[in-house]
């Protein structure tokens, strides 16, 4: 199904879950936007940041697969993870961003490059080119430096994330990042992890106001399961008050969350792991006025939890059609 006059999306985030929405997304409209996060500094991506000097490259090439119109063994070459000597845990396609960036003028433009080369529907863009870090200030007060860190740290001193900042804290956005919210029909923030995927796209000077002012719909995506040492017993409502503490506001009027049950001997593993189920209570919503949409959107990929993406756009897609119909904005679908 395609829409007629086909909206304007942004999604904005990082890690495995935006890049996966996108694939849903793309069979709906090809105009995305995809706004990603650069503060990674582990694995791969964290390898070349420090060695190259470049920006990391992981989770910008993920949405780039995702959004690509390539055939199926391209995609699988670009995704391929050496297993053997020095290049032991790279990715094939965080090289070739690498060396595109040493023959561009800068990042962007490599980016720009390598969406060419694969034919991307919509455009991929970091949301900035400033070279960042996370801070996470902690509920006891101590502060820990890096979005590889977080995670570990907070479980080791088992407190939870008070506020995320980024250094410096003057990072400037991409320019095509604010024009680009502020032409948009839909907005969409997530799935991802909410202090080191999505907050921190937020943070990024100018990002979060552009959302404000925007017209378009806003969405966020609540994960499927907690994070480990990152969002522990927080409900989807707890999720949302973050985004909104770091956003400097109700930035968004939707949250879709997950209510499909979850097969129990995967459930275990997650919850052997420290994870769960993340809770959803109706109640909450309604007393703060935001609207909860609940679906079925649990997909099981080797082994772990993914969004199921096709589910998940249609129903981006069918509370952006509701709300036109709403506000007297027909069109047509074919």
């Amino acid at each position: 199904m395609r829409i007629k006059k086909e909206p304007k999306v942004v999604a904005v985030g990082g890690g495995t879950g935006l890049s996966t929405m996108l694939r849903g997304l793309k069979k709906y409209t090809q105009n995305i936007t995809a706004v990603v996060t650069v503060a990674d500094d582990g694995g791969g991506s964290g390898m070349l940041r420090q060695d190259l000097g470049i920006l990391p490259p992981g989770d910008i090439r993920n949405c780039i697969v995702a959004l690509a119109k390539t055939e199926p063994l391209m995609t699988k070459l670009l995704q391929y993870r050496f297993e053997e000597g020095t290049l032991a845990g790279q990715c094939f396609g965080n090289l070739f961003l690498a060396a595109m960036c040493g023959i561009s003028k800068n990042f962007e433009e490599a980016v720009q490059k390598v969406s060419d080369v694969l034919r991307v529907t919509g455009r991929v863009l970091p949301v900035t080119t400033d070279d960042v870090n996370i801070v996470a200030e902690l509920e006891n007060g101590e502060k820990v430096v890096g979005e590889s860190k977080i995670g570990h740290a907070l479980s080791d001193k088992k407190s939870k994330i008070k506020t995320i900042s980024l250094i410096p804290q003057d990072a400037k956005p991409l320019p095509d990042v604010i024009e680009a919210i502020g032409e948009a029909d839909i907005i969409v923030l997530g799935p991802g992890s909410l202090y080191t995927s999505i907050i921190p796209n937020l943070i990024v000077k100018g990002v979060s106001e552009a959302i404000a002012k925007s017209p378009a719909i806003k969405m966020y995506v609540c994960n499927i399961m907690t994070q480990p040492g990152e969002t522990n017993n927080m409900t989807a409502f707890d999720h949302v008050s973050a985004i909104f503490c770091h956003g400097g506001g109700r930035i968004i009027d939707y949250c879709i969350a997950n209510r499909q049950k979850i097969p129990s001997d995967l459930m275990q593993k997650y919850i052997d792991d420290g994870a769960q189920a993340v809770k959803v209570s109706q109640t909450r919503f309604t007393l703060e006025k935001i609207k909860l949409v609940e679906g079925n959107f649990v997909s099981i990929s080797g082994g772990h939890l993914r969004h199921n993406y096709d589910n998940l756009a249609k129903t981006i897609f069918d509370i952006y059609i509701n709300e036109n119909k709403k506000n007297k904005r027909f069109f047509s679908i074919f």
